[in-house]
């Protein structure tokens, strides 16, 4: 019963519309008539079968653009477009009929534009009316409770929201801000643009400001860190739209609005891709990701999936972190083969029939450890996994012909003061120069922290932020490179189609952010209120960590490839035969748990590796060249 009645509400609506449209018509004809012989009488014997002929074409052209769909209460630029596409394809078409019935020599030239501007007024002034008088009643009717707000931003998107608010009866735009002077004392939908972001406090007080509604979606991680402290002074809450939501989509909702988010104001930068060469380098291929059950990893499925490859592997050692990226890309794309392998990259037999098998034309090397503090007392594993790990992927991929081998790296590779990034510079040395012995092109992407992966600084103020602190930072002026995981793999992309071989590929992360910074908002973002109730200590720097991290090293000069975030280094060319010999000695080394032997080789690789849990003039390497380092290593390998 309900459904019915419904149907019949709905049902009568249409017809009252259609209605009026169509009485419109004749009212328009005779309109034009009187318009033209200056409000006196006029004959009207050919202008009746006239109007019976446009009558039905009209209404076949209002038929055909949709005229009568649209809501009159939410009537818009695109339903007056759509009215005026129909008048006048109608006025067009009734000519030749006209003609053809030899009616056009008894109607002045005048009436079909005549016609045509008196029936848009109708059409369109009726359905502004409606939509004036519902926006009326709405203000009449809005609770006491409604929020007075603020708009950040008086371009497309803040336009399409103020537009959306109005619809509504809980919020109440008052006015924009926007930087920009040629904004300033302008209106849009009749709200007012007030001032310019500093401006921001004063205009809140003055105007009784609720709620700050920011609609930038294209304001880079500087630009909103700026809004957001300028918000913050306010002390009133404030929300955004989801930058890529809002450019996807061009519109900008009020159920689009969030609070802010870390990610806004660390790597909110848009990444402009060449994504055709892209979607061309990976649709169709067979693709492998090691460690793709890890952070990086795991994005980089998420991501090459949609580009729609033949087929993809995806190699872990986790078998829980390997299950849930296999359920999620089950369930999202059900019609793309890919296969699992739970496999560690250090077991070459597993490797190489794996990859045999599968013969990859592209892989993504992520496989990696990256726990520096961790690592500082595990530098056996850090060697077997990040350097014999890679050189196994490498030396693998290179033997079945796979095509591009991408190696994800580290800043904390430049002047490492860490095994992990010690480890990492090893594995960037081994692919570049690998790649000037096989066909295989080696490609190498560094980057720097990135935010919510997994081990991040952001999980852990996330934790420490909801068991009511400390919030704990190692040091005052600790600072980091942060970007977005979806950022970063995006870029890994465009490396990939950039690079041609042998490679280091540094990713521009901005401006270095401090991790004081980075805690003090996750706080007020929180709602928390920083030292009356979380509390920010400070824990000393730990083993292996540096105050600042570097992307690239003095002597790597970089080159720019055309893309706004991405630098070329120059890499470290070393005599293969003695790279391949230093690094056999060092998984040697691994077997016979030798860690101070360990640092020594990879000193010797990485002359600027920094370290200081073992003295280069310890007793058992005193005075010795290394090559006796070398004779001495092997001696103790062979005996034991």
């Amino acid at each position: 019963m309900l459904n019915i009645k419904l149907f019949l509400s709905n049902f009568f609506k249409k017809i009252s519309v259609l209605v009026f449209d169509i009485i419109s018509i004749p009212i328009a004809w005779y309109g034009a008539y009187w318009l033209r012989y200056n409000l006196h009488h006029f004959e009207v014997h050919y202008s009746f079968i006239a109007l019976i002929s446009i009558t039905a074409t009209q209404i076949i052209c209002y038929h055909y653009f949709k005229v009568n769909r649209g809501l009159w209460r939410f009537s818009s630029m695109h339903d007056a477009f759509r009215i005026v596409n129909a008048i006048i394809v109608a006025s067009i078409l009734i000519v030749p009929i006209f003609y053809w019935t030899s009616l056009l020599n008894h109607i002045p030239r005048s009436i079909l534009p005549l016609y045509a501007m008196l029936l848009v007024i109708f059409l369109c002034g009726a359905r502004l009316l409606n939509r004036a008088y519902h926006e009326s009643r709405v203000k009449k009717g809005r609770p006491t409770k409604t929020k007075r707000v603020l708009i950040i931003g008086a371009g497309r998107a803040g336009e399409s929201l103020v537009r959306d608010l109005k619809r509504t009866n809980y919020f109440w735009p008052i006015g924009f801000l926007d930087d920009n002077p040629a904004q300033l004392g302008k209106e849009i939908h009749g709200i007012g643009v007030l001032g310019t972001i500093p401006q921001l406090s004063e205009l809140v007080l003055s105007h009784r400001i609720d709620l700050i509604f920011i609609s930038i979606p294209t304001a880079g991680s500087a630009q909103m860190r700026r809004i957001v402290a300028y918000c913050e002074k306010t002390k009133i809450p404030f929300r955004t739209l989801p930058g890529m939501t809002v450019l996807d989509t061009g519109k900008a909702e009020v159920t689009a609005l969030r609070d802010v988010k870390i990610e806004d104001l660390l790597g909110r930068d848009l990444v402009r891709l060449d994504w055709d060469k892209i979607i061309q380098s990976i649709h169709g291929k067979r693709v492998l990701v090691t460690g793709g059950g890890g952070s990086i990893g795991a994005e980089l499925c998420r991501q090459i999936m949609t580009l729609q490859p033949q087929e993809i592997l995806i190699i872990d050692h986790s078998e829980y972190n390997l299950y849930q990226i296999e359920m999620e890309l089950r369930e999202k794309h059900p019609n793309i083969p890919f296969k699992i392998g739970l496999l560690s990259v250090t077991d070459y037999q597993g490797m190489d029939v794996c990859l045999t098998k599968f013969q990859p034309q592209l892989v993504f090397h992520a496989a990696a450890y990256k726990h520096v503090p961790m690592l500082e007392e595990q530098a056996r594993i850090a060697v077997l996994n990040n350097i014999i790990g890679t050189q196994i992927s490498a030396e693998i991929s290179a033997k079945i012909g796979v095509e591009k081998f991408i190696l994800i790296s580290s800043d904390k590779a430049v002047n490492p003061t860490n095994i992990m990034g010690a480890t990492k510079r090893v594995a960037e040395i081994f692919c570049q120069n690998l790649n000037q012995q096989v066909k295989t092109q080696f490609i190498t992407v560094r980057f720097g922290n990135v935010l919510g992966s997994a081990g991040s600084v952001v999980p852990l103020f996330q934790r420490q932020i909801e068991q009511g602190g400390p919030v704990t930072v190692t040091h005052f002026d600790i600072e980091r490179y942060f970007m977005t995981i979806s950022e970063a793999c995006q870029l890994i992309f465009q490396a990939m189609i950039t690079g041609q071989g042998g490679e280091v590929f540094v990713l521009n992360m901005g401006e270095p952010i401090k991790i004081r910074y980075l805690a003090e908002q996750m706080v007020r973002l929180a709602g928390r209120k920083l030292n009356d109730e979380i509390e920010i200590k400070y824990t000393g720097l730990r083993p292996g960590e540096k105050l600042f991290e570097e992307l690239f090293h003095e002597s790597e000069k970089l080159v720019s490839t055309g893309h706004e975030k991405l630098f070329k280094a120059n890499f470290r060319v070393v005599n293969w035969h003695e790279l391949l010999q230093t690094i056999n000695l060092l998984e040697k080394a691994c077997h016979v748990h030798n860690e101070e032997e360990i640092y020594l080789l990879i000193k010797s690789l990485v002359p600027e590796f920094a370290y200081t849990r073992f003295s280069i003039e310890s007793k058992s390497v005193k005075n010795k060249t290394l090559e006796n380092f070398v004779h001495t290593v092997t001696d103790k390998t062979e005996k034991s």
